[in-house]
């Protein structure tokens, strides 16, 4: 039975949404640069392999930047697969640097670029250095957040300067998304010295923005109710915000809710039955959880090899208070 929206929407439009040429191409591109291993079980067989992946969300482990976030469901899958595969960070409690949550997105996807996980960094740190120490919850919300309205959020950031700057909102030009240019987001010192803007000013701008960004922007509702309860907030203000917004995180559908950050039993279940067939890593790993813990002193360096992360305790709310209190 066809779903409601199916109904609604001519074919054209509702493969369009759907971005069903963008998986054709690729499928057709990965057919032609591996015919000969394909050729041995038949095309059928590929392309029903190929849409299984693409429903999986598994579609998108180490392929190239350009593919990961080229729909928004790549995006979604991939933000999923980073949780799945690094929740033990925050499991255990570490901490991590920017550059070594980086080094962790740069598994998944080796061209992964660095100024999207600095943006998302930001938004924890605010006005702290760029090599502190972050739980994982923390940055995986934001991140979130950056990563998936990476576009819709540049052209925020161009709204917010204009509405610094002093222009009349009637005047402020919002830009479109086709732009593909990166922009330059607001200086925090600046920001919090003028206190923002005009909450009411701001959401009227972001209003006309999310009309030409229907797929790429949070649903315009949520984004009234964060602004409707502040008089004046600045760009990141508004961004952690985001990040932290429960309705947002389900409108996205991409991780589960924060208290159930750390618990996936399905691949929990998984990764026990993997480990049973490894001849004595079971008793190893019991062995080892015995040993003292060992916490490192706070270096203060752009950079430490990941088994040095320091622990906290996993029931912390993620709040940027956390990370603050990581420092010495």
């Amino acid at each position: 039975m066809l779903s409601p929206e199916r109904l609604a929407l001519p074919d054209y439009e509702y493969l369009a949404q759907r971005h069903v040429l963008t998986y054709m191409e690729d499928a057709v591109c990965q057919l032609l640069e591996n015919r000969e291993d394909i050729s041995q079980y038949g095309i059928a067989r590929f392309f029903t392999e190929y849409f299984n992946s693409v429903c999986q969300g598994t579609h998108i482990l180490f392929r190239e930047f350009s593919f990961i976030q080229a729909t928004p469901h790549n995006r979604a899958s991939f933000l999923r697969a980073f949780w799945r595969c690094f929740r033990t960070v925050g499991k255990n409690g570490d901490l991590l640097t920017m550059r070594e949550y980086h080094c962790l997105l740069q598994l998944l996807c080796p061209d992964f670029p660095l100024e999207l996980t600095q943006k998302a960094a930001r938004i924890v740190l605010m006005d702290d250095a760029m090599d502190c120490l972050m739980s994982f919850s923390d940055f995986l919300f934001a991140f979130q957040i950056q990563f998936y309205y990476s576009e819709f959020l540049d052209n925020v950031a161009v709204i917010y300067q204009d509405l610094l700057s002093g222009k009349n909102p009637n005047t402020v030009i919002v830009p479109t998304s086709s732009s593909g240019q990166h922009y330059q987001r607001p200086a925090l010192g600046e920001a919090g010295m003028l206190e923002g803007v005009e909450a009411s000013l701001f959401y009227q701008c972001l209003e006309n923005l999310c009309d030409r960004h229907k797929y790429s922007c949070p649903p315009p509702a949520l984004v009234k109710e964060i602004l409707s309860n502040v008089q004046k907030l600045t760009f990141y203000g508004f961004l952690v915000a985001l990040s932290k917004h429960h309705g947002i995180n389900q409108a996205l559908g991409a991780l589960p809710d924060k208290g159930d950050l750390m618990h996936d039993p399905a691949m929990d279940e998984e990764l026990d039955r993997l480990l049973a067939q490894v001849p004595g890593l079971v008793n190893a790993t019991s062995e080892a959880s015995c040993l003292p813990s060992r916490t490192s002193s706070r270096v203060g360096s752009p950079w430490r090899p990941l088994h040095h992360s320091r622990k906290v305790d996993t029931e912390s709310d993620g709040s940027t208070e956390e990370t603050d209190e990581s420092e010495t």
